[in-house]
């Protein structure tokens, strides 16, 4: 293995999620509860996809116009080879400005989940670079961090640094 994949697989990870009862305190910054949680598996298929951006003129970046951030329910340990979420999974894009890259050797990614989208048990986490399992994920973490209700907007941010 190279020493790029290999720092990619080692790669210092942190995910936030901020959650907000309702739209109100969505709307004024309130948030009942922030969950942070580390690390998670780099996909081979990302970072095969990695490769192909970085050394071609092809792939498919994980930038603001392509890419997701999802969550599922399923539990299963994630392992490289996983190709997709476990479940279906809901992927939502990136807020305006996200991801954010080219300092500090991170880049971020940031996404809402706003009061009708993935009300479910959130497990799984993953960003893609198309709002489906049809896409190369660069990640999978599995860590069961609640369930999202119907009224309540949950922020899902993802920050990988490489050093």
């Amino acid at each position: 293995m190279n020493k790029l994949a290999e720092r990619l697989k080692e790669a210092s990870v942190m995910w936030r999620i901020e959650k907000f009862a309702d739209a109100d305190s969505y709307r004024e910054g309130k948030s009942y509860e922030v969950s942070e949680f580390e690390g998670n598996v780099m996909l081979n298929e990302g970072i095969n996809e990695l490769w192909t951006i970085l050394c071609s003129a092809g792939g498919t970046k994980y930038d603001n116009t392509n890419a997701y951030l999802g969550v599922g329910t399923g539990t299963t340990s994630a392992a490289a080879g996983d190709t997709g979420l476990e479940t279906a999974g809901v992927y939502v894009g990136m807020y305006s400005g996200f991801p954010t890259y080219g300092t500090s050797q991170k880049a971020t990614w940031k996404a809402s989940f706003g009061a009708a989208v993935a009300n479910q048990a959130w497990n799984e986490f993953c960003v893609s670079n198309v709002d489906s399992n049809g896409g190369e994920l660069l990640n999978h973490k599995i860590s069961s961090q609640g369930s999202k209700t119907s009224g309540q907007t949950w922020e899902l941010e993802l920050s990988i640094t490489l050093s």
